[in-house]
């Protein structure tokens, strides 16, 4: 009847107005929710690839946010990089972790199960952050590194009873060389899967606690 499809409206569309009404609005981030959203995309996608197969756009569309808001909170891609590479070696604060206690043993066994859950938080993306891999020789991803390292070796010191040796340059240069041992064998577990986390903590708790018990007093006993 002609009279009746003037006053009855579509079922179809009415029922898609009643469902999109009742769809949620996407909750309006604050500016440093929107900037470690960014960042937590970003350690994926440099984790997922080389450094120069990652474009800004394709990240941007990820992270479900316009190209200019990288831009706008990060800069350029290398900026961002940085920025990744920042997160991925900056350390705990002592506040947020527990240093440990007990013998010699149970303090090197303590720490290297700590630089493992380092290791796994991120997995892929700590490997190719600290290895360098797909940048090249940059100077500024060196020089994070290098404190990063420094940082690291004072924390370690810390963390197997040893935190006053961390005066001495040749005390920590010999913790960092044991950093290198840490770096390879992250690597060979996470990226080639040719080591396991029990073998790669075994390996480092052995050569730690040889550092620890023979080859730091040594060069103790020297100066």
């Amino acid at each position: 009847m002609p009279g009746l499809s003037d006053t009855t409206s579509d079922p179809t569309a009415r029922r898609g107005d009643t469902d999109a009404a009742a769809l949620p609005r996407r909750r309006r981030l604050e500016p440093d929710e929107r900037r470690a959203q960014i960042l937590a995309c970003a350690i994926d996608m440099f984790g997922e690839r080389p450094y120069a197969a990652v474009s800004t756009a394709e990240l941007a569309q990820r992270a479900g946010v316009a190209r200019g808001l990288i831009n706008h909170y990060f800069g350029n891609k290398r900026d961002l990089y940085l920025a990744v590479v920042r997160r991925m070696v900056t350390l705990p604060k002592l506040d947020d972790m527990i240093v440990p206690t007990g013998t010699e043993r149970e303090r090197v066994e303590a720490s290297v199960h700590w630089l493992l859950d380092t290791i796994a938080e991120h997995g892929s993306t700590w490997v190719k952050v600290t290895s360098h891999e797909g940048v090249g020789d940059d100077p500024e991803v060196q020089q994070i590194l290098d404190q990063a390292d420094d940082a690291a070796a004072e924390r370690l010191l810390l963390m197997v009873g040893l935190a006053d040796s961390a005066r001495s340059a040749a005390l920590r240069a010999m913790v960092r060389a044991y950093g290198g041992l840490v770096k390879v064998a992250g690597r060979e577990w996470i990226t080639r899967g040719t080591l396991t986390r029990p073998q790669v903590h075994e390996l480092l708790a052995d050569m730690l606690m040889t550092l620890v018990t023979e080859s730091l007093p040594k060069v103790d006993r020297r100066h």
